[in-house]
This record gives structure tokens, sequence and C-alpha cells, in this order.
């Protein structure tokens, strides 16, 4: 009687395979032997409604907050949550807050043709706020409110999960980066953040808020929409 004998690196090796990664499985074939599991486009889009549904519960049971207090409503966000391109604000302002969205009125259209100045249409971009309620009086939001309202923003960030993002405006600068020095000194630079191990590029500029009362900033602004521009160029981003 012969004794089979076994081979234990080709067991061990498989039950290796087996666990390395989940979303791939092994097949016999002598060509592309792992193959990905694709996820549904439709799937995705229900799995992100239902994240920003329950993050926005959470930002609307927040307590001991004056900016909550003070407000009508909450502003989440708007547009395409599957867009490589993310544009996160600083505050809503009354025309905001009384229709429920991000950058409407005045500041809305501004912001409309800075975007169609790269050919960007706004329906195809993701907007949303570094704070979620509108400022007693338009007032800037404090460091303490930043801060506390950067964890949901960070946590909005890693929903949409774009290949670009871009903050306009001090208070948005601040909640991703954690810095707090003048806007122009940082703005027009590249710079990354890393949210829930994943590395974010990401572009500061100028709020349109802002540029409407200082439309002399409007050179500076047009330069960081270029560079925008041309970094979604190299990414071969379709927006």
């Amino acid at each position: 009687m012969t004794k089979k004998v076994i081979n234990q690196n080709t067991k061990l090796n498989q039950e290796l395979i087996n666990t390395i990664e989940p979303k791939f499985i092994f097949a016999d074939k002598p060509i592309n032997r792992f193959n990905i599991l694709e996820t549904d486009d439709d799937t995705l889009q229900i799995n992100k409604e239902e994240l920003l549904k329950n993050l926005k519960d959470q930002i609307n049971s927040i307590e001991n907050c004056k900016l909550k207090e003070n407000s009508n409503k909450i502003i989440l966000g708007e547009g395409n949550i599957n867009s490589p391109l993310m544009l996160v604000g600083e505050s809503p302002g009354a025309e905001e807050e009384k229709l429920g969205v991000p950058f409407k009125g005045e500041v809305g259209e501004l912001l409309n043709k800075m975007l169609i100045a790269i050919n960007i249409k706004r329906q195809n971009i993701y907007t949303s706020y570094a704070i979620n309620f509108r400022p007693p009086d338009d007032r800037k939001p404090t460091s303490t409110e930043i801060k506390r309202y950067s964890v949901f923003l960070k946590e909005h960030i890693s929903i949409i999960n774009p290949k670009i993002i871009v903050l306009m405006g001090s208070s948005a600068m601040e909640a991703v980066t954690g810095i707090s020095e003048k806007i122009t000194t940082e703005r027009g630079h590249w710079k990354e953040v890393i949210l829930k191990n994943k590395t974010f590029p990401l572009m500061i500029t100028f709020n349109p808020s802002y540029l409407i009362r200082f439309p002399e900033n409007k050179k500076h602004s047009w330069e960081d929409l270029k560079k925008i521009r041309d970094k979604i160029k190299d990414l071969k981003l379709k927006i």
C-alpha cells in the first residue's frame, strides 16, 4: 500500500489566497487568475444616499449649539454625489437657508460663472459647507465651531469620495486642513489631506461671497481655477 503524500505548501498557499482579500475570486484559469468583483453603480448610489441621510441625522441631533439654535434649516449638500469634484464653502447665508441648498443667490450666480470659465457645469459637481447651519447675522464661524463641525465635514468628504476637493474660504480651509493662517498665503497651492487612510488632493481658494466684496481678488481666483482645470486634465477626470 502506497502512502499518499500531501503537499503542505500547496495547502497553505491556497489558504493564504483565500484569506488575503475577500473581494477577489480565485480561478483555475491560466490567465487572469484573479477576477475583481465589480460594484454596481446603483448599489453605490443607494449606499451613499443612505450614508448621507445618516450623516444629516447626526448633524441634526447635535446639542448645545448656537448655530443650530439660531438657524431654521440644515444645509448638507447638493449635486452629483458621484462627482470626482467636491466643492466646500464656508457657511450658508440667508438665501441658502431659505432654499435649503448651497450657493444660491448672487453667490451662486458667481460660482456658476467661475465653473463655466473652466468648462464645468454646476450640476456635475457636488457642493457643501464647512458649517451646516447659517451663523447668526451671517458672522464668521468661530474656531471652536469650525472644529466641532469638521468631524461631520470630514465624514461627508469620505462618503462622497471625490478625486479633487476645492476649499472655498478660510472656514473650509481650517475645517479640513487645520490651517488657521490667512487664506491669501495658503490659496493657489495643491495640498493633500488624509482621511480614513485615503489621500485627497485639495486646492484652497477664495469664497465667492468674498470675491463679491473684494472683486479685485478675482484675478487670483482665476489663477486658482486654471490650476484646478489643469489637475482635472492631468487626472483625466470626466466632469
